[in-house]
């Protein structure tokens, strides 16, 4: 436990000290916060609400990128090879990245969720202990991603190819950067197999519908086996040395960590619940606005009434 504390710590001064890490952990985050609230949601409160959901999961997701990246690079640099003559294990080193990683993003997310409430006024930011297990489940089961991306790749070349391979439809498909609402019905249940649709709707149903932990079980039990998954499949590829390669059959592998949500897009095709949530929140945030341009629309009873003196007149 104290090796493990120490490598924690150190990993977060580690990157504390790098100013790309402060880029992509606090002012691209907050990027995303301001585009999303101030130009697409135009600072509605409740438009901001439910941008929230997507915002905190880019977040969230982004957790993969820096620790298979930083892993990676310490490898080929022999960093690891120096931790590995110290009373540190290979499993000290992975939950210690995991953790380093999820005490530097917590701040970010609560940081966005004050300016969301004090900044935007959201009258309601919904249920916060269903946010608190999602933020944390995701940024650890997505950072685990990123060690598994750091155990099967070789070289840096190679770990930013499959970075970005793996980002695209994580971001494309999920509803954090297009509206899940508006892809077409077979792209709906190809997201349905990505963990990542799991995180960002289960985040918006947290925030809009005030849904509790019982109801987003499903999500949250899917995320955390994926994590255990993840983290044991990296912890026996892990390797402290850049000349021990990796065979090109491990690789394969990396597909048995996806079976919790192949067995959950399964049954989620067949049973439509996480579209037809999504169209129902997305239907009940908008109602508001269309009755509002109807009574606009309609004309005013004293418009109808006729103009008494025009009348008289004619009559005359």
């Amino acid at each position: 436990m104290t090796n493990l504390m120490t490598l924690t710590r150190m990993r977060v001064q580690l990157a504390l000290r790098n100013k790309m890490f402060f880029f992509f952990s606090l002012v691209m985050p907050l990027g995303f916060f301001f585009l999303y609230s101030g130009v697409f949601a135009k600072g509605e409160p409740d438009s901001v609400a439910y941008l929230l959901g997507p915002v905190l999961g880019l977040n969230v997701m982004g957790s993969f990128w820096g620790l298979s990246a930083t892993l990676v690079m310490f490898r080929e640099q022999g960093i690891l090879r120096r931790f590995h003559v110290t009373p540190a294990t290979a499993t000290d080193m992975l939950i210690s990245s995991v953790l380093a990683n999820y005490a530097l993003t917590l701040p970010t997310v609560v940081l966005e969720l004050f300016l969301a409430r004090t900044l935007f006024h959201v009258p309601n930011l919904g249920n916060l202990l269903s946010i608190f297990l999602l933020v944390s489940i995701g940024t650890v089961s997505f950072g685990s991603l990123g060690l598994v991306i750091a155990s099967v790749t070789n070289t840096m070349q190679e770990t930013q190819v499959l970075n970005q391979l793996l980002w695209l439809p994580l971001i494309f498909l999920s509803g954090a950067t297009i509206p899940f609402t508006s892809l077409s019905n077979s792209v709906k249940h190809i997201a349905l197999f990505l963990p990542a649709t799991y995180l960002v709707h289960g985040l918006k149903n947290a925030i809009v519908n005030d849904y509790g932990p019982g109801k987003l079980l499903l999500a949250l039990v899917s995320l955390t086996l994926w994590f255990v998954l993840t983290l044991f499949l990296s912890s026996q590829l892990f390797r402290w040395e850049p000349e021990a390669k990796i065979g090109r059959k491990a690789k394969f592998y990396v597909a048995a960590t996806a079976i919790p949500f192949i067995l959950l897009g399964i049954w989620e095709a067949k049973n439509g619940r996480v579209i037809a949530e999504e169209n129902s929140t997305l239907q009940r945030l908008e109602a508001p606005h269309k009755s509002g341009k109807q009574k606009d629309a309609q004309p005013k009873s004293e418009d109808l009434k006729p103009d008494s003196d025009s009348s008289t007149e004619d009559s005359q």
